[in-house]
């Protein structure tokens, strides 16, 4: 039985990830600002109180609980703790958390850490070819901007340690059966914010269903027990997720207004009108010039360790 603290523990992701650890026997400790009832009155689960960028509070839990094992740090994750809108006080908080948090797991002989980042670190691809892990970075977004610090300021202070596991999970938008936010921004013309699909919607994006990513985290901390295991992944759904099947999915489980067809993308002439403020602030901004690319992320690495079988079709 391990010990494993979860940073974001009460948010929407962090919920699913604490659940799924239990189940598997872990004592889990969720850190957030405030408590949900998700996981709450089960055995070996602890809620503490804390703030990102409360270093004191933070101490103080780690020298409560004698051994903590593991650490995945959730908190300050689009989708989990913080809402669509990125903005200065969300990065300044990011960057306090950063400044201590992979310090004191390593005081506190912490064996494996993993840090929730976004695939929107990468540029953006030429070609069709799955993104890998290496590929050229060019952070654009407010949130991607905030997580390339977060990679940094942790790939700095791990670097020569080890004793400690690390892991970078690369994470492209979530969704569940109750979470469809991400799903709807993929048919939402950022222009006047009505629905629209281009032919009979065969084109898709890379998603992750959140259970994918739980288990991951799972698996990663149940079997990666080398130091070779260390480094970026990503994380994501085996598939692409088709618009075609986010229309059947909503017409299903959820309600779905009026879908306009179209026959092409407007292409830039959506950032030309808006500017660069709402693509670089909201998170979910549908940039038009990507929408038929099928962009995917190489998940090859990830796979080794986890197979991903959750998808928009089958998710809970």
């Amino acid at each position: 039985m391990a010990t494993v603290l979860v940073t974001g523990g009460c948010g929407r992701i962090g919920e699913k990830v604490c659940s799924g650890l239990l189940k598997k026997h872990n004592i889990v400790i969720a850190v957030d600002k405030q408590p949900s009832d998700y996981n709450a009155g089960k055995e070996n689960y602890f809620f503490r109180a804390a703030a990102p960028n409360e270093k004191g509070k933070y101490g103080s839990i780690f020298d409560e609980f004698e051994t903590i094992d593991y650490v995945v740090h959730l908190a300050c994750s689009v989708d989990n703790d913080l809402g669509p809108i990125v903005d200065k006080a969300q990065i300044d908080e990011s960057a306090a958390c950063d400044a201590f948090l992979y310090k004191l797991a390593i005081s506190k002989d912490i064996k494996k850490f993993m840090l929730l980042s976004t695939t929107q670190i990468y540029q953006q691809p030429e070609s069709r070819e799955p993104v890998q892990e290496g590929d050229g970075e060019k952070p654009l977004t407010n949130y991607a901007k905030l997580k390339s610090a977060s990679e940094h300021a942790f790939a700095k202070d791990v670097r020569g340690v080890k004793t400690m596991i690390n892991c970078i999970m690369r994470v492209p938008p979530v969704y569940m059966l109750d979470f469809t936010d991400n799903l709807m921004s993929r048919l939402t013309d950022p222009k006047d914010k009505s629905l629209f699909v281009l032919s009979t919607g065969e084109y898709g994006f890379h998603m992750c269903c959140i259970h994918n990513l739980s288990d991951f985290i799972i698996c990663f901390l149940r079997q990666a027990d080398e130091p070779i295991y260390t480094g970026i992944y990503n994380v994501a759904d085996a598939q692409l997720v088709m618009v075609s099947e986010i229309i059947s999915f909503m017409k299903e489980n959820h309600r779905l207004g009026p879908v306009m067809q179209r026959t092409k993308s407007g292409g830039s002439i959506f950032k030309k009108l808006f500017g660069d403020s709402e693509f670089k602030t909201n998170y979910r901004y549908l940039d038009m010039d990507t929408v038929d690319k099928n962009f995917m992320f190489d998940i090859t690495k990830a796979q080794r360790l986890c197979p991903f079988r959750w998808h928009i079709t089958n998710t809970k």
